[in-house]
């Protein structure tokens, strides 16, 4: 539980933690803190109220060097890589341990990093990553190898093996909890890690790699370096001795980092990329009020900066005006508010490109004659911070831009469909396949739906369901990552066949 209740309370210990210069802004290897090769830094800048938080150590090609030699040492040692699965399942489980014991902390460097509501940066967020790393811990002795048929003369052996060095390339705005989506099976199956966060919210990972070497984790198996995608990001996806690159963020940075696998050594990529995904509500939708809801939620929870945003409400006919009040009504109360406010829903968006970047799309949306029924400006701009309200567009078509392309912000493209084969047909007609919605009482038209979307994750009469047993990943242009569920340690293994001759 968190001994602070009051927006008074959080925004004391966020002054404090400020102005004593308390926040780690280094890179992190080999077990230390230390400033960048070159010594520079960059401003680290909260969308709360636009104050400068601390300047972070920009990272680059020879610290990418460093950290990838220094992960490859302490893989190639064994100090971790070749531990019983037991012993590297206590640790993890300690490394949660202590996530959850500094949840406060992390928290809150994750509100003013990035704007979210404190009351989701704990409760979703922090305790999501220590959960993700005691499940991933918990597992990684109950995994099987394998023995194939064979002749009474042979033996013929499939086992799993660490694929070495690591490289993960992480978001901004679930900065935590993607990091430890990866961080799980990676560090569970016995490899070393070097961590690039965003340079939009890079405070929790730079932090997270202290609580490691706390909790038992060796040093060097884990390292992290803040700074730029086009600076270490790159130099991370070029590098010759990184054996596995797995990234999480949009789909053109996803499709440069496969030129780079390609031109260096051919390492393997996972990705996990956009999306722009349908939530489809059927005329016999058993409880129109919470599909109101769940839709609501859908596109305004974390600001709308979500991959899985249900970002195009797909509504058959019958019911398109009844549902469009009950989801205006709802949006009521995701308007924006103070993050450190724990009555807060919806908080800042990222930064002032990001605001900058969903009105351009609000407006492209007016331009191509959609219809703005809520939402649609800036608000709060006198704390400083950077806040957009909840935005609502009707008579949206699936070509227009708001409907093609991903915002990552809160504006909600509803387009009307006629009967199933229609819901489909628009539902797929993307680029992008991560996620859907259908909300149906006909259990038949549920199967058939679910079935025909070409999307990673389908959910029925709800939104965004799931937890560490079922994978997360999408189809197309949402890339070919999957974190979360045993399927996520095949990105971190490699599979060897020994065949054995007995005479």
């Amino acid at each position: 539980m968190s001994t602070a209740n009051s927006r008074e309370q959080w925004q004391s210990r966020a002054d404090k933690l400020i102005s004593n210069k308390e926040i780690k802004a280094d890179a992190f290897i080999d077990g230390k803190y230390l400033a960048s090769v070159s010594g520079e830094r960059f401003d680290c800048v909260s969308p709360v109220d636009g104050r400068v938080l601390c300047q972070v150590a920009s990272c680059d090609i020879e610290d990418a060097n460093i950290a990838v030699a220094n992960a490859r040492q302490t893989f190639d040692s064994g100090v971790w890589s070749e531990i019983p699965p037991v012993k590297r399942k206590q640790v993890m489980i300690r490394f949660a341990e202590v996530l959850e014991h500094n949840r406060d902390e992390l928290a809150l460097l994750e509100t003013l990093d990035m704007g979210k509501p404190i009351r989701y940066s704990g409760s979703v967020d922090v305790d999501g990553a220590a959960r993700a790393i005691r499940w991933s811990g918990e597992a990684i002795d109950k995994i099987y190898d394998e023995l194939a048929p064979t002749a009474h003369n042979e033996i013929g052996m499939i086992t799993r093996e660490p694929v070495g060095v690591v490289a993960a390339i992480v978001p901004w705005n679930f900065p935590i909890l993607m990091a430890c989506w990866k961080l799980g099976p990676a560090l569970a199956a016995g490899n070393s890690v070097v961590l690039k966060p965003s340079e939009k919210s890079p405070l929790t990972a730079i932090r997270m790699a202290q609580i490691a070497i706390e909790a038992g984790i060796p040093k060097g198996v884990l390292n992290v370096l803040p700074g730029f995608g086009h600076t270490v990001g790159k130099a991370l996806a070029l590098h010759m001795d990184v054996d596995t690159l797995v990234f999480t963020g949009s789909t053109k940075i996803a499709k440069q980092l496969m030129i780079y696998a390609g031109e260096s050594n051919m390492k393997r990529v996972w990705l996990e990329a956009g999306g722009k995904s349908p939530n489809i509500v059927f005329n016999d939708a058993p409880n129109l009020k919470k599909a109101a809801e769940s839709a609501a939620a859908a596109i305004a929870f974390n600001q709308g900066e979500v991959c899985t945003a249900g970002s195009r409400l797909l509504v058959e006919a019958g019911v398109k005006d009844e549902l469009l009040t009950l989801i205006a009504e709802e949006m009521q109360a995701w308007q924006p508010g103070h993050p450190l406010d724990p009555a807060t829903t919806c908080g800042a968006v990222v930064d002032k490109q990001q605001l900058d970047n969903v009105l351009s799309y609000i407006k492209s949306g007016v331009d191509e004659g959609a219809k703005l029924i809520q939402g649609g400006g800036q608000v709060m701009a006198e704390c400083g911070g950077v806040y957009v309200q909840p935005t609502i567009f009707s008579e949206v078509n699936n070509q227009m831009t708001i409907a093609k392309e991903e915002i990552f912000g809160p504006v909600l493209s509803v387009i009307t469909f006629d009967g199933m084969d229609q819901a489909i047909e628009i539902g797929n007609d993307s680029i992008y396949g991560l996620a859907a919605g259908v909300w149906t009482s006909d259990i038949s038209k549920a199967h058939k739906t679910a079935k025909a979307l070409r999307s990673g994750m389908v959910w029925i009469n709800h939104y965004d369901g799931g937890d560490m047993t079922a994978p997360f990943g999408g189809y197309k242009q949402s890339g070919n990552g999957r974190d979360k569920s045993l399927h996520a340690f095949d990105k971190y293994t490699e599979i060897k066949a020994t065949w054995i001759m007995l005479d």
